[in-house]
C-alpha cells in the first residue's frame, strides 16, 4: 500500500503523559517482538515467495496455542484460538515486501535481493511497513492467547500474502479461508504512516481509495525510423493518451470528488532497444483511484474513449482491459465498529494521541475480507475497522525539514520509499496495544464471578 503525505488532521505528537498506563505486560513482550520485527525486515520476501516470512510467524502463533493452517492462497497463514462463547474477531496483516533497494543505513537494512516477475533479480525491502504489521500481530495473539480469562469468544490471525499485487486475499479467500476457520464478525488491520509514532489515526469514511489498473495496447505498422511516413505509429497514438489523461481529472470531474488518473507506464513491443525501429505495437497502463466504484467506472470509460480517439493514428482500435486481479474496492471502515475501537485507542492512549484520518490516494484489498468480499467467501455480514498507526519516532520527526506539522509531513519519506524506516520501539509498543485493546472492545467479557 502507498499513503500520501496530507497525514492525519493536526497531529501532535505521542502523549508522554506517565499516569496513562501502557498495556499491561507489555514490557515482557517487547524483547520477542522487536527480535521478530528485526529477522523480518533483514528478510524480506517479494509478494508470492513469502515462504521464510510465512513460517516464522506461523511458528510464533503455533507456540502460543493457537491452531495454525499454512499453505492458503499460496503462502497464507490462518490461525483460531477459541475461548468460550462469543464473536469470532480476526486481526490481519500482511507477508509481503517491495522491490526497493533500502537506502536507511540503520544496522539491521535488507541487503536481500530476488527474483522479479521477469526472473531478473531485484532488491527487496519491506517499504511499507508489513513487518511491524506482522510483529504487532503477533504480540497481540501472545497477549491475548496467556490472558484468556479478560475474553470470550474466537480469535482469529491472518498472515496474508501478495497484499502489494492486491491478489492475496482473493487468492486466500478463493483456496476456502472462510471455510476452513470460523467466519470473523469482524476484521480488524492497521498499517503504519508517516506521522508520530505514539499517535493512531481514524477515518470518519473512507480510509482508502478503489484502484483499478487499465492495460491499453495499441496496434499499428510498425517499420524503419528512417521512413516514419510508411507506418502507423502506436506510440503517437499512445503518448498522445498520455497527454489527454489530465482531462479527466481537470475537465470532466466534479472538483469535489477526488480522482487520481495516472499513466504508470509506457512501452514498446518488438522494437528491443532499438532507436531505428517503430514498434508495431505499444502498451500502455493507466491506474485509476476513486473513492466510489461508479467514480472508477467513469474515469476507465473515459480512458477507453480517450484512447480510440488518439488510435485514429494507428492502424486499428486499441484493446482496453482491466489488467488482472489490479481493481480493489474503496476501504470503508464500519462506522460502529470504527467508533468502538477509537473509544478504546482513546482509553488506551488519551484524545491527544487518536486523531483524525484525510481519506487517502492508497488501495487495499482487505475490503474482500469483510462483507465487500461477500461474491467470493458468501458472508455478507463481516464488518471491518482500519486505522493507521504513527511510525516516525521523535528524532526524525524533529529533523524533518518544516516549522509545522503540515511541512513536517510533506518531506518524510512515505511507504514505498527506499529511506521509509518506522521507529521500532514506539511502533511495536503502540501498534501491539491498538491491535490488543480494540480485539477487547470486540470480543465478549467474562461473566462476573
Amino acid at each position: 500500500m502507498t499513503t500520501d503525505h496530507t497525514g492525519p488532521r493536526t497531529p501532535q505528537g505521542p502523549d508522554r503523559s506517565p499516569a496513562r498506563p501502557a498495556l499491561p505486560g507489555l514490557d515482557t513482550l517487547l524483547p520477542a517482538t522487536t527480535e521478530l520485527y528485526l529477522d523480518l525486515h533483514r528478510h524480506p520476501e517479494l509478494s508470492g515467495a513469502e515462504s521464510r516470512t510465512a513460517s516464522r510467524f506461523a511458528d510464533r502463533l503455533a507456540e502460543d496455542g493457537f491452531q495454525v493452517l499454512r499453505g492458503i492462497g499460496g503462502h497464507g497463514v490462518a490461525a483460531s484460538l477459541s475461548n468460550g462463547a462469543g464473536p469470532a474477531v480476526l486481526l490481519r496483516a500482511e507477508l509481503d515486501a517491495l522491490p526497493v533497494a533500502e537506502r536507511t543505513d540503520v544496522p539491521y537494512a535488507s541487503t536481500v535481493t530476488a527474483p522479479g516477475p521477469d526472473g531478473h533479480p531485484v532488491p527487496v525491502m519491506h517499504a511499507c511497513g508489513h513487518d511491524a504489521h506482522l510483529a504487532c500481530a503477533a504480540a497481540a495473539a501472545r497477549w491475548l492467547a496467556d490472558r484468556r480469562d479478560s475474553w470470550r469468544g474466537t480469535l482469529l490471525v491472518v498472515g496474508q500474502p501478495a497484499e502489494e499485487t492486491l491478489s492475496g486475499a482473493r487468492a486466500m479467500l478463493e483456496d476456502g479461508l472462510y471455510d476452513r476457520i470460523t467466519p470473523p464478525d469482524v476484521v480488524l488491520a492497521q498499517h503504519t504512516a508517516s506521522f508520530p509514532a505514539g499517535m493512531v489515526a481514524h477515518a470518519d469514511g473512507p480510509v482508502l481509495a478503489g484502484s483499478l489498473t487499465l492495460e491499453v495496447t495499441f496496434e499499428g505498422d510498425g517499420g524503419h525510423a528512417a521512413t516514419p511516413h510508411l507506418t502507423a505509429d502506436p506510440l503517437l497514438a499512445a503518448a498522445g493518451t498520455v497527454t489527454r489523461l489530465s482531462t479527466i481529472v481537470a475537465r470532466e470531474t466534479d472538483p469535489a470528488e477526488r480522482l487520481v488518473v495516472s499513466a504508470s507506464s509506457l512501452r514498446t513491443v518488438d522494437a528491443g532497444r532499438s532507436g531505428n525501429v517503430i514498434a508495431s505495437r505499444a502498451v500502455l497502463h493507466v491506474t485509476v483511484r476513486a473513492f466510489s466504484e461508479a467514480a472508477l467506472d467513469r474515469a476507465a470509460a473515459s480512458v477507453e474513449r480517450i484512447a480510440r480517439a488518439e488510435a485514429v493514428s494507428a492502424a486499428r482500435p486499441p484493446r482496453v482491459t482491466v489488467a488482472r486481479l489490479s481493481r480493489s474496492g474503496v476501504t470503508l471502515a464500519d462506522a460502529d465498529v470504527t467508533a468502538s475501537v477509537r473509544a478504546a485507542h482513546v482509553a488506551a492512549f488519551g484524545t491527544s494521541r487518536v486523531t483524525g484520518w484525510p481519506a487517502t490516494s492508497a488501495t487495499e484489498d482487505f475490503p474482500l475480507l469483510t462483507g465487500a468480499g461477500a461474491h467470493l467467501h458468501g458472508h455478507p455480514g463481516i464488518r471491518g475497522a482500519y486505522w493507521m498507526l504513527g511510525a516516525i519516532g521523535p528524532a526524525q520527526w524533529a529533523a524533518a525539514p518544516g516549522t509545522g506539522a503540515a511541512e513536517k509531513l510533506r518531506s518524510l519519506p512515505g511507504n514505498h520509499s527506499p529511506r521509509y524506516l518506522p521507529s521500532v520501539r514506539l511502533t511495536l509498543e503502540t501498534g501491539t496495544t491498538t491491535l490488543v485493546t480494540a480485539a477487547l472492545a470486540l470480543l465478549t467479557a467474562p461473566a462476573a464471578d
